[in-house]
């Protein structure tokens, strides 16, 4: 029973941050020319592991600066930097969370 409760919970809760990043990020991604994919590319070849990838997204998105973006010049003068976001910290980790589950590579080569 308690196995039942706590599975039920874990599907909820995985529901909810996939409404966080699919209402919130995706969305608002979807009015740039370059894929949200595309970002995680970026960080992926800047910061290469799943800690640090993370918090530099954390870190963006709370505190957003032309310094911490791993965007180009030429991306960053087109479009500017991210605005703060309005989500809370625990709504842009599982946003981040999600992301990371939905484009992470390792594990998935051969």
């Amino acid at each position: 029973m308690v196995k039942k409760i706590v599975l039920t919970l874990t599907l909820m809760a995985s529901f909810v941050s996939a409404d966080v990043y699919q209402e919130n990020c995706v969305e608002c991604h979807k009015t740039l020319r370059v894929s949200i994919d595309k970002y995680f590319y970026k960080y992926l070849l800047m910061y290469s592991g799943e800690r640090d990838i993370k918090y530099a997204m954390i870190n963006y998105l709370q505190y957003p600066a032309y310094e911490t973006s791993v965007m180009s010049d030429e991306f960053i003068s087109k479009y500017g930097i991210k605005q703060k976001s309005r989500l809370s910290k625990q709504e842009i980790e599982e946003a981040v969370d999600t992301y990371w589950e939905k484009y992470k590579v390792f594990g998935k080569l051969k």
